[in-house]
């Protein structure tokens, strides 16, 4: 039985038989092979089927003729700017005014929206007409009588509806054909809301104002910052948050003049080029005046003239202007800049102390609607600071400011001695403070101020009572010999104003700015020179006097939460491009 069992299990352990089928020849293999093998091929053979006849479906289909936008988006910025320039000049050539004198337009988009933004969903002003103009941003089209686009001037955008149907005053097709993003149109249409309360213009007629001949960047806008400083028109065009910018500083720079004006200060223009570069400490500008063939300076300050009015009787004055020093590009300095100086008779640097914090805090409010802002001094990617601008603001006394940080006594507050001088070189070799020669006093105690007293004022303050040294402009202290009354405000450790009382003793002036012409003998290039118009002015009477100098760049960059000043000149002093503008243009990225 054993014997038995054994034969039994090797015969049911025997491999089955292999057979040749006729579909696969040469190919023995068992049954269930081939049941495997034959399902397979026959899978193959309906998908090369289906394959086949999708491919001869296809062959067959006629071909879908592309749109000239859809050739277009092939293209790089360089050739579709010459395809468009090429489009121009073919309805030139028939007699088309590609680029019309005149569109009358009744109707602001901000208007617009004031007017129409209540209007319910999914109706329209009935019998209303209204024509309106601006920059086309976005271009949709829904089939080919129905087209959408985003329509932006001022700031503000509304859709445009345009459907075959409504067209009574124009060639929908061609206009429709001819649209780009970028293009300046102007339309006649009834306002109204979509479905879906899109504030709308639904146009009987539309028209090419003028073509934009470039490739607008992608949708995410322009963000190469060189660009944008180099191209501001396109920064403005991409970028609708830039206009705020300048928003906010012309309201700052009409807020300082209505509040002058209210105070019956008269605002007045002076030279831009002087003979001599007075009323500042720094490097100017040198050019030549070829008919004179005299070198002249581009003013650093309006100072000099302005106080030689008040001699003349204006008693309040102030102006409003640029100035030019030649001095270094950082994200504070720009060689070309924006101040108000005013200069009020019978006021004293207290006076003004007072008017500035009142100017500026109620600036501050009016704009923002708050004393307090939030300003990303560490950029925008670093939590932002909270500054209070509420008054009164903290005051501190330079000098005993400085002996307090410090932990140190000065020899004498006559800072004009060269005890004081070589105190100073010490003091600066012992706190390793890295400065570049020459080592003047009124150097080394700006080095020393900005390190250990401007670093204090994240919200505002005053630093106050400079040695005379610093301030070859300013009257002395009248209770501290040495020092003047002169302040400068400061909001996150940067300067915003200086003002002084005014030095009206022309003798004490004319010592003053011998003064500063030995320390110009030293090298210091910022140094004054004296100028014996002013000097003798002040011989014909300077009354007691208060004035006073606003940065307006620097607050505009606090009001604006920019920490770069090339963000708040609408055309900021820049490198030279070695490349042209058009190979800049190529370089920007299309895609959204």
């Amino acid at each position: 039985a054993r014997v038995k069992s054994t034969t039994m299990a090797t015969e049911a352990d025997a491999p089955a038989a292999l057979k040749e089928f006729p579909e696969f020849p040469g190919e023995p293999m068992s049954k269930s092979e081939y049941k495997k093998r034959l399902k397979m091929k026959q899978t193959e053979e309906k998908k090369a089927a289906k394959d086949a006849a999708k491919a001869e479906q296809a062959a067959n289909a006629p071909v879908k003729e592309k749109s000239e936008e859809d050739e277009e988006a092939d293209l790089d910025p360089t050739q579709y700017t010459q395809n468009r320039i090429n489009k121009v000049n073919a309805e030139k050539a028939k007699g088309v005014a590609v680029y019309p004198h005149k569109y009358h337009v009744d109707t602001r988009i901000t208007e617009f929206i004031e007017k129409y933004s209540t209007l319910a969903d999914a109706t329209n002003a009935e019998g209303v007409s209204v024509s309106i103009a601006g920059r086309i941003m976005s271009k949709r089209a829904s089939g080919k009588k129905l087209y959408f686009y985003d329509l932006v001037a001022d700031g503000k955008k509304i859709q445009i509806m345009a459907d075959e149907g409504s067209a009574t005053d124009y060639d929908f097709a061609k206009i429709h054909t001819a649209t780009r993003r970028g293009d300046i149109v102007g339309l006649k249409g009834m306002p109204g809301k979509t479905k879906r309360g899109e504030l709308s213009i639904f146009p009987t007629s539309m028209q090419i104002l003028t073509p934009c001949l470039h490739m607008l960047p992608g949708f995410s806008g322009l963000k190469d910052v060189e660009t944008r400083f180099r191209m501001r028109f396109l920064d403005l065009i991409m970028n609708n948050e830039v206009r705020d910018t300048f928003y906010i500083r012309s309201n700052i720079i009409r807020y300082v003049r209505k509040y002058l004006d209210d105070r019956d200060f008269l605002e007045v223009e002076t030279p831009m080029m002087n003979m001599i570069a007075g009323g500042a400490t720094a490097r100017p500008f040198i050019t030549h005046h070829n008919d004179l063939n005299m070198t002249l300076f581009m003013r650093i300050a309006p100072e000099l003239y302005l106080k030689e009015l008040v001699v003349g009787g204006i008693e309040r004055v102030y102006e409003i202007g640029r100035q030019f020093r030649n001095e270094g590009i950082d994200m504070t300095h720009n060689p070309e800049f924006t101040t108000c100086e005013f200069y009020q008779a019978y006021a004293d640097y207290n006076d003004l102390m007072d008017m500035t914090e009142d100017m500026i805090s109620s600036m501050v409010y009016a704009i923002k609607g708050s004393y307090k802002i939030q300003y990303h001094a560490h950029g925008a990617d670093e939590p932002p600071i909270e500054i209070d601008f509420t008054p009164p603001f903290r005051r501190i006394s330079m000098v005993s400011g400085l002996e307090e940080a410090l932990n140190i006594k000065f020899p004498s507050y006559d800072f004009a001695t060269q005890e004081v001088e070589d105190f100073l070189k010490n003091l600066i070799k012992e706190k390793e403070i890295e400065m570049t020669p020459p080592y003047t006093t009124a150097r080394m105690l700006d080095e020393l101020v900005g390190e250990y007293l401007e670093s204090q004022l994240i919200n505002p303050g005053f630093i106050c009572d400079h040695p005379q040294i610093m301030s070859p402009l300013a009257k002395y202290h009248r209770t501290h010999p040495g020092l003047t009354e002169r302040f400068e405000l400061f909001v996150n450790t940067k300067e915003l104003c200086n003002a002084y009382t005014e030095l009206n003793d022309p003798i004490d002036q004319r010592d003053r700015f011998d003064e500063q012409a030995k320390a110009k003998s030293s090298g210091d290039d910022e140094a004054m020179l004296i100028d014996e118009t002013f000097v003798q002015s002040l011989e014909y009477g300077l009354p007691p006097t208060g004035g006073w100098g606003l940065g307006v760049d620097r607050l505009t960059m606090l009001l604006a939460d920019k920490n770069n000043i090339k963000e708040v000149l609408l055309f900021p002093a820049m490198k030279p491009e070695m490349d042209n503008n058009t190979e800049a243009m190529a370089a920007m990225s299309v895609n959204a």
